[in-house]
């Protein structure tokens, strides 16, 4: 940005001129997109999203253990909500097969995380906190789960990430399991009927860091 103050003597008609000059193609929205040193390995996050503790039947919550069991047991990180139910659930299975847990929680205080979490994010957006967890997200798992559970796999799907239902879990699930979320079809729900299966389409699709099939090319899109 240039500019200039004219008119120093009248304080009436002083005013500021300035010129700005903008990068093209909108990158100062974009960012800087890097390609990590040689050798080195993001590690894969996995998203498990879904019903709350006030709604998360037994089996439920069994499923979800099982999920984040299968997710620590292959060497990805395990990304929730952080609180209660699934987030809970998942946390819980990972947690016990010795993997990476984070809780992104929409509290502005630690303390309102589950137990389970290593690494525990208060972002204090309240219900917004939801895109924060899509976004930290390379694929994502829904077991069960209601309106918050539909926004999280809606923003990840805008982001073209990939999203795998658990059939038979019920609720959000079972609902969005085979379709695309509208009609842009940027990508399809798939998915599976154990933990194991889904865990393993959600590591086997994940993005791991890369851009979306049908990535917005600029963030200035969406303003």
């Amino acid at each position: 940005m240039n500019g200039n103050i004219t008119n120093l003597h009248d304080p009436h008609s002083l005013c500021y001129s300035a010129t700005f000059t903008f990068p093209s193609d909108h990158v100062m929205f974009r960012g800087v997109s890097r390609t990590p040193p040689t050798g080195l390995k993001k590690l894969t996050q996995i998203l498990v999203i879904g019903s709350d503790g006030d709604h998360c039947q037994p089996q439920m919550y069994e499923a979800a253990k099982l999920v984040g069991d299968q997710i620590a047991a292959h060497g990805a990180v395990l990304v929730t909500g952080g609180l209660g139910g699934v987030m809970e659930a998942a946390s819980k299975g990972a947690k016990e097969r010795g993997g990476l847990v984070i809780g992104i929680i929409p509290h502005e205080e630690m303390s309102y995380a589950n137990s389970f979490c290593d690494i525990i994010v208060p972002t204090g957006l309240g219900f917004a906190r939801n895109y924060v967890t899509a976004y930290s997200a390379d694929s994502v798992i829904v077991v069960g789960g209601g309106a918050g559970t539909l926004v999280e796999a809606c923003v990840a799907y805008q982001k073209g990430k990939s999203i795998v239902a658990l059939t038979g879990s019920g609720g959000t699930a079972d609902k969005i399991a085979g379709t695309y979320l509208d009609d842009r079809k940027v990508v399809k729900v798939m998915s599976g009927s154990t933990p194991r299966e889904v865990v393993d389409l959600a590591y086997d699709n994940a993005l791991n860091g890369k851009k979306g099939v049908k990535y917005f090319q600029s963030v200035a899109k969406m303003i």
